[in-house]
């Protein structure tokens, strides 16, 4: 190798601009690339080429989520049709205000009234998040000097179906603007923050306004303080106050959606069908699902097993957790993003069995806050680069002993 580089540094000169041999400059820098590495080099994978891009990966994500939406829309109104069909006094906002000045009357047995009941409601939410998303997007541009990027699409379309129908729209704004300041923007931008930017708007309205976020009134669109009987509370929250209450509701209905709750959170069925969509494209990586399916049925068993005299949730069985509040939301849709989750196949299934687990502990230990599974997300979302780490670590220690064996 010295002799060549000798060599090298005697002939060059005669090929350079001036030289003896100019014209043959080309075929000696072809020699010279081939064997000694040249000055531009390629610096990514030169042989793998992939179709699917931010864009792609985003309008995928949206596809999924059709489903969701259009059962938001209906369920929301729904419920309210529902409530309202049983004594409940519709509520006196601008929203009923319209319903009513469109002439159109109470029947949740008609599919139309629903639909346009729940758009006054979703509708709404989804501009105001849109549009303080692209202000946010716009302005994180200005500053850094680069273009604008579809970062919020996907936030933007999560968000509102994270929300109850009753949460009053400043609030909305608010949320999203601290969402993506705060867990993305702040870091760098898309494709740089380890938290997902629609559950850290959806926990600090949670927070931050806690009378709007839980409780009976937030999840459906009525005023049940005439009506004897009738509760809006969701099921999940039902169940943590009254013991047995899960003995005598319908599966099926928790299942497709049919119950109070989050206005596109409710059907674990919908939530399937996104998931499908996910899998098929690769969007999703399964080993989280597994991993969440896994945490939540391990840890609900020992729970049931332990029992409990004094806490109802010690009983909810795994499939019951599967289908109430946010699991299937979150673990479709929030768990599964593949910025703020672990990037190894075997660090995927240990970040999602932490999921599954930390949001059966939340809802079981703490049945104050029956929900669990954003707060089960986020808290795993900060501990992801280290599974990685780990994992990574155990690779090479693995190669290591193998390579010395």
């Amino acid at each position: 190798m010295k002799f060549l580089r000798d060599l090298h540094d005697r002939v060059a000169p005669l090929f350079e601009k001036g030289g003896k041999l100019e014209k043959l400059h080309p075929l000696w820098e072809a020699q010279d690339t081939a064997m000694f590495t040249p000055g531009d080099v390629t610096k990514t994978a030169s042989h793998v080429r992939d179709g699917l891009d931010l864009k792609r990966m985003m309008i995928t994500v949206v596809i999924a989520l059709v489903p969701c939406i259009l059962f938001a829309i209906y369920n929301t109104g729904y419920q309210a049709q529902y409530a309202i069909d049983h004594g409940a006094v519709p509520l006196d906002d601008w929203q009923m205000w319209l319903y009513q000045l469109l002439g159109l009357g109470f029947d949740a047995t008609n599919p139309f009234y629903c639909i346009i009941h729940g758009a006054l409601y979703y509708l709404p939410v989804l501009v105001v998040v849109f549009a303080v998303g692209s202000l946010v997007e716009v302005g994180g541009a200005i500053i850094r000097g680069h273009d604008v990027n579809e970062g919020f699409l996907v936030t933007g379309m999560l968000l509102p179906l994270t929300l109850p129908a009753t949460i009053p729209l400043w609030q909305v704004a608010l949320g999203m603007a601290f969402g993506l300041i705060f867990a993305k923007e702040v870091f760098g931008g898309t494709g740089m923050n380890f938290l997902n930017p629609a559950l850290t708007a959806r926990v600090f309205l949670f927070f931050a306004y806690p009378a709007f976020m839980s409780g009976d009134a937030p999840w459906i669109a009525a005023n049940f303080e005439a009506v004897d009987g009738f509760s809006g509370a969701t099921w999940l929250a039902q169940a943590a106050g009254t013991p047995g209450v899960l003995d005598h509701a319908s599966f099926s209905n928790a299942f497709y959606g049919w119950i109070p709750g989050s206005m596109g959170e409710t059907s674990a069925f919908c939530c399937l069908l996104g998931l499908a969509i996910l899998l098929i494209t690769r969007v999703a990586a399964w080993q989280t699902i597994v991993g969440i399916v896994s945490g939540t049925v391990v840890l609900a068993n020992v729970l049931n097993w332990t029992g409990s005299a004094s806490n109802p949730m010690f009983a909810v069985p795994f499939y019951w957790h599967m289908v109430l509040g946010g699991w299937a939301f979150g673990a479709v849709f929030m768990a599964t993003d593949p910025v703020s989750s672990a990037f190894t196949n075997v660090g995927r299934f240990w970040y999602g069995f932490g999921i599954g687990a930390l949001v059966v502990l939340i809802r079981v230990v703490n049945p104050a806050y029956p929900e669990g599974m954003m707060l089960a997300i986020l808290f795993m979302n900060m501990f992801a680069p280290l599974i990685d780490h780990f994992v990574v670590q155990g690779n090479i220690n693995r190669r290591l002993a193998r390579n010395a064996a």
